[in-house]
């Protein structure tokens, strides 16, 4: 059941629909709020936004630092999300090619995937350019 639309609470939900394509640390998002909203109000948010379905919480790839994913919307948790383990930076895929991924490992493996929780880490354009512009 979702909670009362506190002042805290919709400046939180504000920030974390201006950055829907990013994972986030709780602590990034905290201290990106510090000004407006205390810490334990932050913690405590997500926390209850997790329970409600309008976060994904999942481990850092290569940590053990938990990030945070807004899914407020229908389209991102009907989504396989891309995760650039660089930046940082979440892009859902298209729609046709994850749902093609989905049905052949559906017919070959008997595995059924779970769109709104997975994500596929790699290495975007953005930081791979960047990397090739160095060498």
């Amino acid at each position: 059941m979702p909670k009362y639309m506190t002042k805290q609470r919709r400046l939180l939900t504000d920030y974390l629909r201006q950055h829907i394509d990013e994972n986030l640390s709780a602590g990034q998002i905290a201290q990106a709020l510090s000004d407006t909203i205390s810490k334990s109000a932050v913690y405590r948010n997500l926390s209850d936004m997790e329970a409600e379905g309008k976060l994904h919480r999942v481990a850092a790839g290569g940590s053990r630092e938990v990030i945070y994913r807004y899914s407020g919307g229908v389209s991102c948790s009907q989504s396989l999300h891309l995760s650039c383990k660089k930046c940082g930076k979440t892009v859902h895929m298209q729609k046709q090619i994850a749902d093609s991924l989905v049905d052949k490992v559906a017919q070959s493996d008997d595995f059924a995937i779970d769109k709104g929780e997975t994500v596929i880490y790699g290495v975007c354009a953005g930081c791979q350019n960047k990397s090739s512009s160095l060498s």
